[in-house]
């Protein structure tokens, strides 16, 4: 009797059960507790505070409101289209064919989608806002005025050279999964270049491109900068999210926990879309010859290389574009055509806490992330159970939230006690762990899936308890991936605007507020130098990130 106790006692406190319960309860206060917490405000009556469904009803019956999801939908569709078809070429003509340079527009390309899109947006307004440099060209020495970038038009713009990254990185992946045998067989049987692709690439890559496009799909969604900084009366939700939160504050922002609720429905909604398009559609095929880039003549060659620099180096402007600017002088808002230091020494002098901001808050997220990272990934390959994958699936969750909505979630959580956590660095630290988590977890639980469990089993049968064996031998192996996730996430975290916009206080500024406050004021000389420092610390991690992974390559 006595020894079945203790053994139950040993399996309730075992370290890994303890560990689990740790994660369960982390989740529960700063991720579940916050989202009720937006439902149950949602169905609140401002004033009252009785229940009721007058929030939601609000949204549907004014026009103002309902056209901002209608609007957001519209911009999300054809962002995905286009990022399709410009995307897809792009893959397809650098996996099959020789184009020069390839290995630095690859990295150019991963650049361009790592960089914050509010930034693509601030640069452009550089370029072909109403003083842009490319309108005033234009307009005085060809007599030509060029559309505005502002609305509808700008968005498409800069979410598309943002976003089609994406599907190039997913359908490049397929392609190389594809064996050469196939295509040459076709080839045989007298299948034309054109035909060959509708009836048998497109077909193999279209569980992939499926993903991919969800995927751009989601980000498209959920973006709140670039529509914020050049929507110009074109509203989406996130702005408008936004906007009711910022004009309720002094109230109980029902309405705009509404909004919120009604966004995290859709983005699960499209979440479970892809979760089954993945999982029914997706298939394994190993390429026992994978596709060897071909040498391409005469005309067809030079159109490749042609429609491949042109995509690049559009998506690639805008961090050219904030470079060059930041070396430039300013008067009041204006650029002038000569070189200065005074944006750079603007920002060291009144803006250097939100650097330091920026990178001591993401150090102590990424700390979090890896420990939380490689604790997950743990329990949820090697101990499986019923719990444990449904942390999986929570901790993967977050990932497709906007994060204007998860930083309304946790203000509207820990703005009261027992845990008054609003206006700390705290809630912004919690919300890049919450956000950028599944990144580093996805790749922890990547690494060890390669790890064969009888390591583990040899040494504890060389006596090391199962604890020490995870500290010893299953971490130290593991590192290599946790850090490449690590590193992606750290990128992520440092461009983050949307959950920080929200959470963010005077004292607890980061970078990317920084730069979307000063465009907002037309400081666009420290706008663009802030935006440099940012740049080049996600080109910098990136490089890490090549160098740890032993990579040109990022899997998403």
């Amino acid at each position: 009797m006595n020894d079945s106790i203790k053994n139950k006692f040993k399996i309730k406190f075992d370290f890994w059960n303890v560990v689990t319960l740790i994660i369960v309860l982390i989740f529960a206060v700063f991720f579940i507790y916050p989202l009720f917490s937006l439902f149950i405000s949602g169905f609140k009556d401002a004033t009252t505070g009785s229940f009721t469904f007058a929030n939601f009803t609000k949204f549907f019956e004014k026009k103002y409101y309902y056209k901002a999801l209608i609007n957001s939908f519209t911009v999300t569709i054809f962002v995905t289209l286009l990022a399709v078809l410009i995307g897809s070429p792009l893959a397809y003509l650098t996996t099959a064919f020789k184009i020069k340079g390839k290995k630095l527009i690859e990295v150019l390309i991963i650049i361009s989608m790592l960089s914050p899109p509010f930034i693509g947006a601030y640069s452009w307004v550089l370029l072909c806002g109403r003083s842009g440099v490319i309108t005033k060209f234009f307009a005085d020495n060809l007599g030509i005025t060029l559309p505005p970038i502002y609305g509808f038009a700008g968005i498409l713009l800069v979410f598309t050279l943002k976003l089609y990254p994406f599907i190039y990185l997913y359908v490049s992946g397929a392609l190389k999964k594809i064996d050469v045998s196939l295509l040459e067989a076709s080839e045989s049987l007298g299948c034309k270049p054109i035909k060959k692709i509708a009836t048998l690439i497109l077909p193999l890559i279209l569980p992939t491109l499926l993903a991919g496009s969800l995927l751009v799909f989601m980000n498209a969604l959920a973006d709140f900068g670039t529509p914020m900084l050049i929507g110009e009366g074109y509203n989406v939700m996130p702005v408008l999210i936004y906007s009711e939160f910022i004009s309720e504050v002094g109230g109980q922002a029902n309405f705009a926990a509404a909004l919120a609720t009604i966004m995290v429905l859709i983005t699960s909604i499209i979440f479970i879309a892809q979760k089954y398009v993945v999982n029914k559609k997706s298939f394994t095929m190993s390429s026992l010859r994978p596709m060897v880039a071909k040498d391409l003549k005469g005309v067809k060659n030079i159109l490749a290389h042609i429609f491949v620099y042109i995509v690049v180096l559009l998506a690639i402007v805008p961090q050219l574009t904030v470079i060059y600017t930041s070396f430039l002088n300013t008067k009041g808002s204006r650029f002038v055509n000569e070189f200065s230091l005074k944006s750079y020494k603007t920002v060291f002098n009144k803006l250097g806490s939100a650097i330091t901001n920026t990178y001591t808050y993401g150090i102590v997220a990424i700390v979090i992330i890896v420990i939380l990272g490689m604790f997950i990934a743990y329990i949820s390959t090697r101990r499986k159970n019923a719990i444990t994958s449904i942390i999986d699936t929570i901790t993967m969750f977050p990932y497709i939230i906007p994060g204007s909505v998860l930083g309304i979630t946790l203000l509207l959580a820990f703005n009261k006690k027992p845990l008054v956590l609003s206006g700390t660095f705290v809630i912004i630290i919690i919300a890049y762990v919450v956000r950028r988590l599944p990144y580093t977890l996805r790749s922890s639980a990547a690494i060890l899936y390669q790890i064969s469990p009888s390591m583990e089993e040899a040494s504890i049968s060389l006596g090391y308890s199962p604890v020490k064996t995870f500290f010893k031998v299953t971490a130290v192996m593991m590192l290599p991936g946790v850090f490449a996730g690590a590193i992606l996430s750290w990128i992520t975290v440092i461009n983050e605007l949307s959950a920080s916009v929200i959470l963010y206080t005077g004292g607890t500024k980061t970078l990317s507020v920084s730069i979307y406050t000063e465009v907002i004021r037309a400081s666009y000389g420290t706008a663009a130098a802030l935006s440099t420092i940012l740049t080049i610390t996600t080109v910098i991690s990136l490089l890490i990130f090549f160098k740890v992974s032993g990579s040109k390559e990022i899997s998403l």
